[in-house]
């Protein structure tokens, strides 16, 4: 297992899916843990399951989309834990429509949280990780991203958006010891698709060669992966866990 004993870890929308399940493995290979959400009770919750298995950390109600709670929230996790060895920028909302239908608050707010929040965590993070000469950010993308998809105009903006921050990042912040990559994963089994037609499952799983759609276990191990110094030559890179998804 890859060790990350002594690593800070922060996870954004970390109290439930792809989010939690990525704290848990990154707990599980030795790091100390903070996740930011805005949901109470699924926060506190999953923080009391892993004091209860032995592991250290937190979770702080934070709104990724508010820069000011954002900056406070950072400084107290670095008077908090020391240091901060990995960011993953992994939460995000969508509020689904087609273009002649969607109005311009369910636009803004996605953009709000998914790209303006990942600005908002990655430059916060970074003034952290460039004064500690290391670091590795993570930021969540799409398989829509590369694609398009029906009745998301906002949602792929902001994925889209997203790869090309990192791309960026990536050549800003190299030389300061800062690694930077996207994940871009396919359909995963998560809340997100439950209000998905099964008829639309169904075609998504046979437009994927593995034939299935994805678990948040998969897309929590790219993660920890990219994070690992098995991946220390690794930056400024999009990778795609989509089971081979052809749209």
């Amino acid at each position: 297992m890859t060790n990350f004993e002594g690593s800070v870890v922060l996870i954004t929308g970390g109290a439930d899916g792809i989010g939690r399940v990525t704290a848990q493995k990154f707990l599980e290979a030795g790091a100390s843990v903070e996740i930011w959400d805005l949901n109470d009770e699924a926060g506190n919750e999953a923080v009391e399951s892993w004091t209860d298995q032995g592991f250290n950390s937190r979770f702080v109600n934070v709104n990724v989309a508010d820069h000011e709670a954002v900056d406070k929230a950072m400084s107290d996790l670095n008077e908090h834990w020391g240091r901060l060895d990995v960011l993953v920028n992994n939460a995000g909302i969508t509020r689904d429509g087609t273009l002649l239908k969607m109005d311009h608050d369910s636009f803004k707010s996605v953009v709000d949280v998914n790209l303006t929040g990942v600005f908002n965590c990655g430059k916060a993070a970074a003034s952290i990780m460039a004064e500690q000469g290391s670091g590795v950010i993570l930021n969540a993308s799409s398989v829509v991203a590369h694609n398009g998809n029906f009745g998301q105009s906002n949602y792929v903006a902001t994925k889209s958006g997203v790869i090309g921050m990192s791309k960026t990042w990536a050549k800003e912040l190299g030389r300061k010891g800062i690694r930077v990559n996207a994940v871009a994963p396919g359909f995963i089994n998560t809340s997100m698709v439950e209000s998905v037609p099964e008829k639309v499952l169904d075609q998504l799983k046979g437009n994927t060669p593995l034939g299935r759609l994805g678990e948040p276990e998969d897309i929590a191990n790219a993660y920890l992966f990219l994070a690992s110094n098995s991946a220390a030559f690794i930056t400024g890179t999009v990778l795609k866990v989509d089971g081979g998804l052809v749209f």
